[in-house]
C-alpha cells in the first residue's frame, strides 16, 4: 500500500490525533518512554476500526496472493488483537475479498471451564493463519501468540501489525523465522527516529 493511500494516510491522521501521547510513561516491557501509544482508542472507535480494516486486510490480502498463502484466519493475543482482528475479517467479507478471514482470539490463560480453550473462535488445528498485534514494542506478546497458536497444531503464515515501535520487537519475531509486515513506523507517529533517541 502507498503511503499516499487515502485509507492509510486518514488512518495515520486518526492515530495522531487519538492514539499518540507525549510525557513519561512506564512500558508493559518494563521500559520507560517519552511517549506512549494506545491504539485501542483508534481500533475500538469505529472510523478507526473501519480504516484498520481496510488498510489492514489490504496489505494481508497482497500478502496473501503475492505468497499463494492458505489463509484461513487472522487473530492474536488478547487484547490488542482483538479489533484489529474483527475489524480485518469484517472487511475482508463487505469488500469480497478473494479471501475472506475468519477471527480467532488468543487468550493469556485458558479458560478454566466449557472447552477450557486457549484460542477462541474460528480457529482449528492445521489452520495456516496470521498474527496480529495493534503494537509491537519488544514482540512478547506477539510471540506468545504465535506460541499458543503452534502448540494448538496451527501454522503462522506471517505476522501483521499496525504500529511497529522499532524497539527491537519486530526484530526478534523474524529472528524467529516468521515475517513481520507494519502498516506504521514509530517515525511516523512521533517524528522522532528510534535510532536517535
Amino acid at each position: 500500500m502507498s503511503p499516499e493511500d487515502p485509507d492509510r494516510q486518514s488512518l495515520l491522521a486518526r492515530l495522531k490525533e487519538k492514539s499518540v501521547f507525549f510525557g513519561d510513561f512506564a512500558l508493559s516491557s518494563g521500559g520507560r518512554s517519552s511517549f506512549y501509544i494506545d491504539c485501542r482508542l483508534t481500533t475500538l472507535d469505529p472510523q478507526g476500526a473501519c480504516l484498520v480494516g481496510r488498510v489492514m486486510n489490504a496489505m494481508i490480502q497482497r500478502e496473501i496472493e503475492a505468497g499463494g498463502l492458505p489463509v484461513a484466519a487472522v487473530g492474536g493475543l488478547t487484547m490488542g488483537a482483538d479489533p484489529v482482528a474483527l475489524a480485518i475479517g469484517m472487511t475482508s467479507w463487505i469488500d469480497a475479498s478473494p479471501r475472506v478471514l475468519q477471527v480467532f482470539s488468543v487468550r493469556k490463560a485458558p479458560k478454566a471451564h466449557g472447552q477450557t480453550k486457549l484460542i477462541e473462535g474460528n480457529f482449528a488445528p492445521g489452520d495456516t493463519v496470521v498474527v496480529l498485534d495493534d503494537v509491537v514494542t519488544r514482540g512478547d506478546s506477539t510471540l506468545k501468540a504465535i506460541e499458543s497458536i503452534e502448540q494448538a497444531g496451527g501454522k503462522v503464515a506471517f505476522v501483521a501489525v499496525l504500529v511497529d515501535r522499532e524497539e527491537g520487537g519486530s526484530e526478534k519475531i523474524r529472528s524467529l523465522g516468521h515475517k513481520v509486515l507494519s502498516v506504521f513506523k514509530r517515525v511516523e507517529l512521533t517524528g522522532d527516529n528510534p535510532r536517535e533517541a
